[in-house]
This record gives structure tokens, sequence and C-alpha cells, in this order.
């Protein structure tokens, strides 16, 4: 039998892929957005940009922003007492 690999980024097939229509594009929009502390965002990971990408079991996951730390953002998750921290690309504002 063969052992079960384990990594970072095993069983993401369907989280870290782009649509066909997507790939190869680069979001420069993204990358310069400005979150404000306390604003809402939800995690949604860019897999063509592996700098600041938060652990995929945290796609899709919303919390607020507590805070910079360099050119990252420290993301307290809503419903867990956890602190993620990931660059802009990888978060999407929330509206409300």
């Amino acid at each position: 039998m063969m052992t079960k690999s384990k990594g970072k980024k095993s069983k993401t097939r369907k989280k870290l892929r782009k649509n066909v229509k997507e790939r190869g594009k680069f979001p420069t929009r993204k990358m310069i957005q400005e979150l404000s502390v306390g604003s809402k965002v939800s995690i949604e990971i860019d897999p063509s940009i592996h700098k600041g990408q938060p652990h995929p079991k945290f796609y899709g996951r919303t919390g607020t922003v507590s805070g910079k730390q360099g050119r990252a953002y420290v993301i307290n998750l809503k419903g867990e007492n956890k602190k993620v921290i990931s660059r802009p690309e990888h978060l999407k504002r929330v509206r409300n």
C-alpha cells in the first residue's frame, strides 16, 4: 500500500484552481487594495500567487481585519478564536 500524502496543499484540487478564462491574469487591483481595521473580509485564495497565502483550510471563511503586519493583514475569524495572516490579494471585502 501507498502511504497517505500529507502536505499543506493536499486535497485542494478544486479549491486552488482558476477557471480557464482567468488563467494567466494577475490581480493588480487586488494587490493594491487597502483594508481598514474593523472591515469584514472573506478569504479567497488566489492560486497564482504563493506569497502570503493562508492555509487552504481557511478558504471561504470570513472575519474582521484586526491589524496590519508588513504588507499582510491580520484577520480574526468569525466564530473561532483564530488569527490568520494573509496578503490582500487573497482577501475579498464583504459588503454589508
